[in-house]
Order: C-alpha cells, then structure tokens, then sequence
C-alpha cells in the first residue's frame, strides 16, 4: 500500500482560475466600468461566440442550466396533459423541467455500453401525449442522435439536447447543442465551461424558437413593456458571460487535457479486473466532464479512496425514477435495469486539465490495491472451506 500523501481533490477551480486571473479580473472590470450587469453587451457578445462554437445560429444565455431545459420545452409548445421522453441516469433537473412545464416525465432505459439513451427503447415508449425527446449527453459524451431524430421526426415530436455536461463533444463530427431541435447547456462552475455562478444557455438553428426563448427568459417582452408571452426571469447576467466569454477561448485546449487524462486511466485501469472504464462511442468525441468507472464494491473503493486522500463523487446514486418526488408516477425498482445497475456502481473519479500525470497515476494505484486487498480478502474467506473439503475427503 502507498502512504497518504497531499490530497487530492475531485474538482480543483482554483488551479484553473489562477491561469486565468488576470484575463477574468479584466474582463470583470470591462463590466463594471459599463454597468452592463443584466443582459447587454457582454452577454451578446458571448452568445454570438458560443452559437458559432456550437456551429448552431443562435445561442441564448440564460440564468442557469435548469432555465435553458425549462424555457427550450415552453418554446417548443409543452404544456399540460403533454409528455416527454427522457432517461431516468440524470441529474433531477432533467426531468423537473418537464414538469414544471405541467407535463409529465416518460422515462426509457439506456444504452448498457454507453449509459446514454437507448434509441432500441424509444418508440415502445411514444404515446399520442408524446410532445418532445430530451436525450441526456451524459458525462460528456453525447447521445446517438441519428436514430433518435429519426424516431423523432417519424412522429412529429421535438428533441430537446439535455447537453449540460456536452460542452464541446461532437457526434459524427457536429458539436451537442446542434443535433436537435434545440440544446440546453448548463455553465454551473463545474462544468468543462464553467461560470463565476449559475448560468445558461439555449442553442439552436431554428429563429422562430430562437425568438421566443429570448421573449420568455426576458417576461414574454417582445420589447420593453410589450409582453407578448407570460415568461419569466431567465436573463444571463454580464459578469457570467465576460467570464464564460474567457474561459471559451481555453475551452478546446482544456478538452484535450482532460481526453488525455481519460486515457491515461484507461491505460492503467484497464489492468484492474472487474473495474470498467467509461465507453467512447466510434461515433462521438468524448469531452470527459466526468469520469466514471463502473464496479462491484463501488461504496468499499469510495471509502478506499477517501481513507487516502482522494476526493470521489457518485453520480447519480438514485435514479430519478426512483426519487420521492416522482413517487407518483408509478415506476418502481427494476423498471429501468441498466439505469439502477449504474447507479450502485458508477464512482466519479478526479479528472481535470491541471490534474498533474503522477497524482492520476496516485489514484490508479489505490484502485489497484484496494483490488488486491479484496482478491485477498475473498481467497481468506474461502480458504477455510477448502481445508474442511480436503480434510473430508481424506486430502
């Protein structure tokens, strides 16, 4: 066994954000010194950078990631009585959009190598009530849209890209937030690009949707006090975006970092048995907001890790079919298999641009002793059974 050494975070935003310390506090100042606090300049500024990043023709900041899922699914008409295919592995807001929106969240299963939504099970899951798709790009890797849209376009139904944690992954080439009819990104500071606070946005190639998302996150106001929609306060502010508008030029680079990181756990855990490591679809680009391994044990290796200093996460570990408050839909355990295996084994390990080689390396040889040290425990346990079968045979 290693010692324990200095700890190692999950997340450090402080290591980013010292490269960056300058560039932020400038770009901060520019927004004071304008008074450009809510919407404006700033926020213009970094919706024409981030639509032409995306490759979409629009992109509307908003409050947060929660405001880009709920305002996208008021702009394409859901409403009451309406329902809406998601995936239950998600983060709540996902479905809590919906049903803020007064319709009710369908889930399906997903992908078993991928843990995205599985195109196999949608149609099954399609009701004359079905209003709108939103696939989850979930830990940045980003859904099989092909079959989805086709799905999709076959019964008129709108897809909506949860891509929150999508931000800059691609699918046959073309980057999330572009392969719907519209896409949602959350710009918490966690994310691959993250903010000062919360923050949002809406991308799309459709104008007419385009326009009512920019009414309903400004009170349904077509102009000042003309309000054509009842919306609501989903405004990006000006600090948010001067800092997103940084942090976007670093994005690319940052997602090379962590692809190599990704890697090189995959070289090193791949000598660990029983521990699987996320799946890269042939047709994605993974951009890695979270890396998680798969195993038995998974809450034994958490305590494992955390005993020596490394900082772990789970996500998620219930489904959210399975949350108190969807209770009322019906669903139960084993409705959705693939989404509650994964829930009691996926362990989020750290993985960021500025975790240094040696300290990843530190984690994957914990992984590797807690391996041994169950392998050992295992042939103890059963040690004392084999001498009592030997002595009974007369071994």
């Amino acid at each position: 066994m290693i010692d324990m050494q200095e700890p190692i975070p999950y997340l450090d935003l402080n290591a980013q954000h010292r490269s960056l310390r300058r560039e932020l506090i400038r770009a901060i100042d520019a927004v004071f010194a304008s008074s450009a606090f809510a919407g404006g300049t700033f926020v213009e500024r970094f919706e024409k950078a981030f639509a032409d990043y995306c490759g979409c023709r629009h992109a509307i900041g908003v409050g947060s990631g929660t405001d880009a899922l709920w305002l996208a699914l008021q702009a394409v008409g859901v409403g009451p009585g309406d329902e809406v295919i998601t995936v239950p592995n998600s983060f709540f807001a996902t479905a809590e959009a919906i049903t803020v929106c007064g319709a009710r969240p369908v889930f399906v299963d997903v992908d078993e190598a991928t843990l995205t939504l599985d195109p196999k099970k949608l149609e099954a899951a399609i009701t004359p009530r079905t209003k709108a798709v939103v696939p989850v790009h979930l830990f940045g890797q980003i859904a099989d849209m092909n079959p989805i849209n086709r799905i999709a376009d076959r019964h008129g139904l709108s897809v909506i890209e949860d891509a929150a944690q999508g931000h800059g992954a691609s699918y046959h080439g073309r980057r999330a937030g572009g392969l719907g009819r519209a896409g949602c990104f959350s710009f918490y500071p966690g994310k691959n690009l993250g903010a000062a606070g919360e923050a949002g946005a809406v991308t799309t190639n459709d104008d007419d949707l385009a326009a009512r998302v920019r009414m309903l996150r400004d009170h349904g106001q077509a102009r000042k006090h003309d309000h054509q929609l009842v919306g609501w306060n989903g405004r990006m502010d000006g600090v948010q975006a001067a800092v997103l508008e940084v942090k976007l030029r670093h994005l690319d680079t940052w997602t090379q970092r962590r692809r190599e990181r990704a890697y090189a756990y995959q070289e090193l855990i791949s000598r660990v048995p029983g521990l699987r490591a996320p799946t890269e679809a042939h047709s994605a680009r993974h951009v890695y907001h979270i890396y998680g391994v798969r195993c038995d044990g998974r809450d034994d290796l958490l305590r494992h890790l955390s005993k020596h200093n490394v900082g772990c996460a789970i996500h998620y570990p219930r489904p959210i079919h399975l949350q108190p408050a969807y209770h009322d839909l019906g669903y139960g355990e084993g409705c959705f298999p693939v989404s509650e295996q994964a829930a009691n084994q996926l362990l989020s390990l750290p993985l960021y641009p500025e975790l240094g080689m040696e300290k990843l390396q530190r984690v994957a040889t914990l992984i590797a002793d807690w391996h041994d040290g169950q392998a050992m425990a295992r042939q103890r346990e059963t040690s004392p059974n084999r001498l009592a079968t030997d002595a009974a045979l007369g071994g």
